[in-house]
């Protein structure tokens, strides 16, 4: 199962894919349209298949620091040396942790501006960025570059290091994109339920349910996404759809379109 997640406030779209196999002919497919490939910015974890979608199809190509962090948290965890589980720490807490302080702001920031009815522009989240992750980042890759040459390659910390140094270019390419987040949480956290759902309905049996599971999923996630009940939502589109009989009547069914006559979504205290 293949999550995608875009589009600008109030208009996300959530959409689950099913793919027989996890190949980059399969995920490139994913990202062919009507009018052709699909030309803006991936943002994924360090999957290599990604790396050859995007060189592919000439895409911007970001990678995820909250897969990097993951690897130093499970370094800290399962290194027995007090040695790797400190600077598994300086790793997570002055480094990474700084970086996703400041994004937290930036999201902050993000959401003052939108209730007064403004826009957070690009440029001024590129601007907060140089000026304050910037310095962080560079002291990072300095730490990273001497400090892996003299660490166990198979180590939980040597493969945090690794990993780290390899996806580098695209974890900081968001520096200069500030439309851009520093990680795929998002996804992760609609691919999660998911996952733990299937291990109670036991799979979905065959081809044609995985891709029902897949349209199911990914009608309920695009609800949430734009603040809709889902419940409302399904009622109003499985009412409407019958005679919903052109591209128009279809696109008058997305959630954005009818947020106004639908339930929003309560979120918890």
């Amino acid at each position: 199962m293949v999550v995608r997640i875009a589009g600008p406030p109030h208009r996300r779209i959530v959409l689950f894919d099913y793919v027989p196999s996890r190949t980059a002919d399969a995920l490139e497919a994913l990202l062919m349209g009507a009018d052709g490939p699909f030309r803006g910015k991936l943002l994924t974890d360090g999957l290599e298949l990604y790396d050859i979608v995007a060189q592919r199809l000439g895409l911007q190509h970001f990678g995820c620091a909250q897969h990097s962090r993951t690897y130093f948290h499970k370094a800290l965890k399962v290194t027995e040396l007090p040695s790797g589980r400190a600077l598994a720490r300086v790793a997570m807490e002055d480094y990474l942790g700084k970086v996703f302080k400041i994004e937290r702001q930036i999201k902050e920031l993000r959401l003052e501006r939108e209730r007064a009815g403004d826009v957070l522009a690009s440029e001024e989240v590129v601007q907060w960025r140089r000026e304050r992750s910037a310095p962080i980042l560079t002291a990072f890759k300095q730490w990273l570059d001497d400090l892996l040459p003299g660490t166990a390659p198979q180590s939980a910390l040597g493969k945090a290091l690794a990993y780290t140094v390899r996806q580098w270019p695209k974890l900081v390419l968001h520096q200069e994109h500030g439309e851009v987040p520093i990680h795929n949480n998002a996804t992760e956290n609609e691919i999660r339920p998911f996952s733990q759902g299937r291990r109670v309905w036991l799979f979905a049996n065959n081809p044609l349910g995985a891709r029902a599971s897949a349209n199911l999923f990914s009608l309920v996630s695009c609800a949430r996404a734009n603040g809709i009940e889902p419940h409302a939502y399904l009622n109003y589109i499985f009412e409407n759809l019958p005679a919903a009989d052109t591209v128009e009547a279809l696109e008058a069914l997305l959630p954005w379109n009818v947020r106004a006559a639908l339930l929003p979504l309560k979120l918890p205290a």
